[in-house]
């Protein structure tokens, strides 16, 4: 263990009392920051003190043990929380992490359906929430509405309470991972289906309530309904999930011009580096900029 080693507890209790981080993260940290701190031990140095050659050593060494590309950058983005942390507290006066790369994971690329499909989804929904007395219809329209709009988690979605909808239903309050919430605006179009529902919703604490123990719907029951709607819609079902919904709010702001850390806001990702696995959307968008602008591009 680092010299050190006892930053790693202060760092962990900030986590847990100011950031509302999970247990589950908590001990991942943990385990995390452990490791590291001995690796910094064997090199004889520790955490106020660890240079960039040091972080980098350690990255090299996780690679020669097979360590994957994903699981490394992981335990990077621990080290860097917990050396922002120590420059905050004024324990260090830099960062040995500012400006080393992370590995890059080879991982599949999010699966998206195009806008058109999106649009054909969407109106399918619709058509059939037109329909007298067709409350699963509706309800399947509004949830879909949303996760397109906002991009949340399916879990947030089918928990949110009907106190979650502020602002005439103009922005939604969504209570996410590790208790957090953030405020996210809606659509108009989702704005006006999530009024027709309320119009027609029972009393009761849940937006989208059901008879089973936890008092809203399942996340199984959406994902069932979403994949019938999908093969009403003329698209493979297999495609469709209430994740792959979310990717495509994503890769689709990002096509239209947000800023990635606006979409990381949104999704709710409390790191930046877990947004960027859409950046080949910007990718794409930047090499299109500069084949059209540069002037020594060839025609």
């Amino acid at each position: 263990m680092s010299r050190d080693g006892h930053l790693v507890g202060a760092f962990l209790e900030m986590m847990s009392a100011e950031r509302g981080a999970a247990a589950n993260t908590i001990e991942a940290y943990r385990r995390d920051l452990l490791d590291y701190g001995a690796a910094l031990g064997a090199r004889g140095a520790g955490f106020t003190d660890a240079a960039r050659e040091d972080v980098v050593t350690y990255l090299d060494a996780l690679k020669a043990e097979g360590l994957s590309a994903a699981s490394s950058a992981r335990k990077l983005s621990a080290i860097r929380q917990f050396h922002k942390f120590l420059c905050a507290d004024g324990l260090r006066g830099d960062d040995p992490t500012r400006i080393v790369a992370s590995p890059k994971a080879r991982r599949a690329l999010p699966k998206v359906l195009s806008v058109a499909e999106i649009d054909r989804l969407l109106s399918t929904a619709e058509a059939e929430a037109r329909e007298a007395d067709n409350v699963p219809a509706l309800r399947l329209y509004v949830l879909l509405e949303l996760l397109y709009a906002t991009g949340m988690r399916v879990s947030e979605l089918v928990s949110l309470r009907r106190a979650a909808v502020i602002r005439e239903a103009g922005f939604l309050t969504i209570r996410g991972k590790g208790n957090k919430e953030r405020i996210v605006p809606v659509t108009d179009r989702a704005r006006d289906a999530v009024r027709v529902w309320l119009a027609v919703l029972e009393p009761g604490p849940f937006l989208f309530p059901a008879k089973g123990e936890e008092g809203y719907l399942s996340r199984q029951v959406f994902a069932r309904d979403l994949k019938g709607l999908a093969g009403r819609a003329g698209i493979a079902s297999a495609r469709v999930t209430p994740h792959v919904l979310r990717h495509a709010f994503a890769s689709h702001l990002l096509a239209g011009g947000a800023d990635l850390r606006v979409v990381q806001m949104l999704l709710g990702h409390a790191d930046i580096s877990t947004t960027q696995i859409y950046t080949h959307v910007l990718d794409e968008k930047l090499r299109t900029l500069v084949e059209t602008h540069h002037p020594l591009a060839e025609d």
